[in-house]
């Protein structure tokens, strides 16, 4: 049997503070999803000024990132390249760039998704939590 390591809530709390310190810090209002590895919503933070929208985006592109176990933007870019029946993959709904996976040693540990701004920007925001603990 293998061993795995896995999410813990210290973990959660540092990567939504990083993530949340990047939006701040940049002035951008988006909301900020956590999941674990697979896919279940651990932490939802909407900041000031995001979007209703965006609150049901972020976290289907974590979902997406964890599921996949690759950055939601990859299925972005392969619709836009004209893979279009890709748009019908059950369970899917977070494809555009946004959602980064947290993985350590191999293993997908969860993700985290982040909608408000550019895509890119969103991106950066997952991907500044991630780094608090250390991935």
């Amino acid at each position: 049997m293998k061993s795995k390591p896995l999410l813990e809530h210290a973990d959660i709390k540092a990567i939504a503070a990083a993530a949340e310190a990047e939006a701040l810090k940049n002035n951008w209002a988006v909301t900020i999803a956590i999941v674990d590895d697979g896919g279940h919503l651990l932490h939802l933070q909407r900041l000031d000024g995001a979007a209703p929208l965006s609150a049901h985006i972020a976290p289907a592109k974590a979902n997406t990132a964890a599921m996949g176990r690759r950055e939601t933007k990859v299925y972005e870019d392969m619709i836009n390249g004209g893979r279009t029946s890709f748009l019908s993959a059950p369970y899917v709904a977070g494809l555009l760039e946004g959602g980064v996976p947290i993985v350590k040693d191999g293993h997908c540990l969860g993700a985290v998704g982040v909608s408000g701004v550019k895509s890119t920007e969103d991106a950066q925001v997952a991907r500044a939590g991630i780094a608090a603990i250390g991935l």
